[in-house]
C-alpha cells in the first residue's frame, strides 16, 4: 500500500429533475466537506431541460472551487458550461470525449471491468479512472478497495474509489486513491460531513 494521501471527495448526484429544488441541497453538500468534483446526473431526457439544469448548477459548484462533470455527454458539457465528463465505459464515447474536450476539459472513465481495461484506459489522455459503480449493488466494496490499492501503488493517473456505505470510506481513504466518490445515497450535508469525518479520522490514524 502507498504512503497516505488524504483523498478529496467526489460527489455523485441522484438524477436531478430541476435546478431550483436541488440547488439548496447541492450548496449544503458542497459546504459539508472538501469536495473536488460533482458528477451531475439528470432525470429529464430532453437536452434543453438538461442544459438549463446544468447552467444553473454549474455556477454553484464552480463557486465552491469544485469541478462539475456530466455523465456521458461531451457536447452538453461544452454547451452548458460544465468542466468535463465522466464516461461510464470504454468505447466510442470515450474516444469522442477525448477528441473534443482535451486538453481544456476533464475526461474521466469508469466501467472498467478488469485490470487490462484499466491499464488500457490509463494509457489514454484521461484525467482519472474510477473503480466502483455509480449506484449501489454492483461491484463489491472488497473489489473496489483491492483495485484502488493496486492502481495507486503502480500507476500515476489519479484514481477514484466509490463508496456506498460509511464504513467503506476509511479503508478507501488509505488505499492511495486521490479521491473517494460518494454514491448518491450520501447526497445530503449530514452524510457528506460524516464522510469527511471518516477521511479526517483516516488521516489522523495514518
Amino acid at each position: 500500500m502507498t504512503d497516505f494521501i488524504k483523498p478529496r471527495l467526489y460527489l455523485i448526484t441522484p438524477p436531478v429533475a430541476d435546478a431550483e429544488s436541488f440547488a439548496p441541497l447541492l450548496k449544503a453538500a458542497l459546504g459539508a466537506g472538501d469536495v473536488a468534483c460533482v458528477l451531475l446526473r439528470f432525470a429529464p431526457p430532453d437536452e434543453n431541460s438538461r442544459k438549463k439544469i446544468c447552467r444553473a448548477l454549474a455556477t454553484i459548484v464552480q463557486d465552491h472551487g469544485a469541478a462539475l462533470l456530466l455523465a456521458d455527454d461531451a457536447q452538453l458539457a461544452v454547451r452548458a458550461g460544465a468542466d468535463g465528463v465522466h464516461i461510464s465505459a470504454p468505447g466510442e464515447k470515450l474516444d469522442a470525449a477525448l477528441d473534443s474536450l482535451k486538453p481544456d476539459r476533464i475526461v474521466g472513465i469508469g466501467g472498467l471491468t478488469d485490470k487490462d481495461q484499466a491499464m488500457t484506459a490509463g494509457d489514454l489522455d484521461v484525467d482519472y479512472l474510477m473503480f466502483g459503480d455509480l449506484e449501489p449493488g454492483g461491484e463489491s466494496a472488497e473489489s473496489v478497495l483491492e483495485r484502488a490499492c493496486w492502481w495507486a501503488e503502480i500507476f500515476n493517473v489519479p484514481c477514484i474509489a466509490v463508496a456506498h456505505e460509511l464504513g467503506e470510506i476509511g479503508p478507501l481513504a488509505k488505499s492511495g486513491a486521490e479521491f473517494v466518490a460518494l454514491g448518491p445515497t450520501f447526497f445530503e450535508a449530514a452524510s457528506v460531513k460524516q464522510a469527511q469525518g471518516a477521511l479526517d479520522q483516516a488521516e489522523a490514524s495514518a
